[in-house]
């Protein structure tokens, strides 16, 4: 197998280098949305496997080896719209823990205005 090394110009370094604020935004914001999925899907996926373990098979009406494909299929999906619903209240103090500069960073940019209209607390009568 040869190896043209003119051709590597189009691959990604493990580590990317950021170049631009926007560039590091954007990589911290693909770093945590990868992080939640993985921990809600990790959470989610072995809640979902116990609570089957708990339930024996019926004496009738058992669907066998098929029934058992679909209730882990089923279990997939129930996972993924969980992960989807609530991930980032479970995983937000596990992310800013794991990697506190892309968290310090989103933070930065996520933080509310001073004065907006949610917060009545900055509201007075005059």
């Amino acid at each position: 197998m040869n190896i043209n090394l003119n051709s590597t110009a189009n691959i990604e370094p493990l580590r990317a280098t950021y170049t631009s604020e926007e560039q590091r935004l954007k990589g911290a914001r693909q770093l945590q949305n990868a992080f939640q999925d993985f921990v809600g899907k990790s959470f989610y996926g072995e809640m979902m496997k116990s609570m089957r373990s708990t339930l024996g098979e019926p004496a009738y009406f058992n669907g066998g080896n098929a029934e058992k494909i679909f209730q882990q299929q089923l279990d997939h999906q129930l996972a993924d719209e969980m992960t989807k619903s609530n991930a980032g209240d479970l995983a937000g103090a596990m992310f800013k823990r794991q990697f506190p500069k892309e968290a310090a960073l989103l933070d930065k940019v996520n933080k509310p205005s001073a004065a907006s209209l949610t917060d009545l607390s900055s509201l007075r009568r005059r």
